[in-house]
C-alpha cells in the first residue's frame, strides 16, 4: 500500500533518532506510516501510536511488510506510557511526533478538516467526542471568540463569533464550506491575502476538538518517562502554538531555561536536565523539500536524549 504523503523532515528526524538493529522505537503519530517504515528499514522495530481508526490499513500494510516488527496501539499522546507497557518490552530507545493534522486527514472531505472541501464539520481525529459543529452551535459569544483568538491566533475572533452566532441563529452550521463561507465575510472576503480567511479559526476548531496542546504536553511528559537512558526524542511541528511548547519543554528539561534577574533572583535549581538537546534551536527542510513538499515549508524539529536523570514531575 503506497502511504498518500511524504513524510517531512524524513532524512532529519532518521539522523536525529539514530535508530540501531534491536532498538524499540515510538512512532507516536503513525498516520500512513511514512516514518514508521523509515525507522524499520534501519533494524529497529516500531510501536505505532495514532488514534484515528482510518490509519488500521496502512498499519496492516506495514505489519504485513516487517512481520514481528511492528505493532499498532490505538490511542492518542497521553496514552504513550501505558501503550508502551502493555507491548512487554524492557527499553524504549526511541520516540517521534509529527505535531498536527495530517494530509491525508485534510484530503479525506468526510472528515471535515478543510475548508477547502465541503464535507461535515466534524474535525475529529478519533471520531468520538464533541465535533467542530458542537462547538459553533453550542458556544456563547465569550467562549467561542476566546477559543478562535487563543487556538487561531485569531485578531478578529470577536468579529467572526458574532458573525457565526448571528448566522447560527436562522439555521445551525453542518458544513464545512458553509462555515468557511460565514468566516470569509466577517472578515470582508480575501482581498488578495494569500492564506484563506477562514484557516485561523479553522486550526483554533480543530485543536480545540482534538485537545491537541494538552496532548502534546501529555505525550512530551509521557516520552520523558518511558525513554530510557540514551534513547532519543524527536518532534516535529507546524506552527508556533506547538513549537512554543516543544521549545519550552526541551530549554526546561536540558537545564537552559533562563534565571532570574539580580533584583528577582530565582529559587537553585536543584533538578537535574532530564534532556541533552542534540542540536541549538530547530532544524528546518530545505529549499528542495519545501518545493516538493509545501507541508514542511512550517515544519521544524526540535529533539534531545534523555540522560539518566529522574523525571521532572509538574509543580503542585
Amino acid at each position: 500500500m503506497t502511504p498518500p504523503h511524504a513524510p517531512v523532515l524524513l532524512a532529519e528526524v532518521i539522523e536525529a533518532l539514530s535508530p540501531q538493529p534491536g532498538d524499540v522505537v515510538i512512532d507516536a503519530t503513525f498516520g500512513a506510516g511514512g516514518y514508521t517504515r523509515a525507522i524499520l528499514a534501519t533494524g529497529a522495530e516500531v510501536i505505532g501510536l495514532d488514534r484515528d481508526p482510518t490509519v488500521q490499513p496502512h498499519a496492516d500494510a506495514v505489519a504485513n511488510d516487517f512481520p514481528g516488527k511492528f505493532r499498532l496501539v490505538r490511542t492518542p499522546f497521553s496514552g504513550l506510557a501505558e501503550a508502551f507497557e502493555t507491548t512487554g518490552k524492557s527499553r524504549l530507545d526511541g520516540a517521534v511526533f509529527d505535531i498536527g493534522v495530517s494530509s491525508m486527514q485534510l484530503d479525506q472531505a468526510e472528515r471535515g478538516f478543510s475548508f477547502m472541501r465541503d464535507g461535515p464539520l466534524d474535525m475529529r481525529m478519533s471520531s468520538e467526542g464533541q465535533s467542530a459543529a458542537d462547538i459553533v452551535n453550542g458556544y456563547d459569544h465569550g467562549p467561542l471568540a476566546h477559543l478562535i483568538k487563543l487556538y487561531g491566533e485569531e485578531r478578529q475572533s470577536g468579529r467572526i463569533a458574532t458573525a457565526i452566532l448571528r448566522r447560527r441563529q436562522v439555521e445551525p452550521f453542518t458544513r464545512t464550506l458553509d462555515l468557511a463561507e460565514v468566516v470569509e465575510k466577517a472578515l470582508g472576503g480575501r482581498r488578495g491575502a494569500p492564506t484563506h480567511p477562514a484557516t485561523r479559526t479553522f486550526q483554533a476548531l480543530r485543536i480545540a476538538v482534538n485537545d491537541e496542546l494538552g496532548e502534546l504536553e501529555a505525550g512530551l511528559a509521557a516520552a520523558e518517562g518511558a525513554l530510557a537512558p540514551g534513547g532519543r526524542l524527536a518532534v516535529v511541528t507546524f506552527h508556533s502554538l506547538e513549537d512554543r511548547i516543544v521549545k519550552a519543554f526541551f530549554t526546561e528539561r536540558s537545564g537552559n531555561a533562563p534565571g532570574g534577574s539580580r533584583h528577582a533572583p530565582v529559587t537553585i535549581e536543584t533538578r537535574k536536565p532530564s534532556f541533552t538537546l542534540l542540536f541549538k534551536g530547530a532544524r528546518e527542510a530545505g529549499d528542495a523539500e519545501c518545493a516538493a513538499n509545501p507541508r514542511a515549508r512550517s515544519a521544524k524539529l526540535r529533539a534531545g536524549v534523555r540522560t539518566d536523570a529522574p523525571v521532572w514531575r509538574a509543580a503542585a
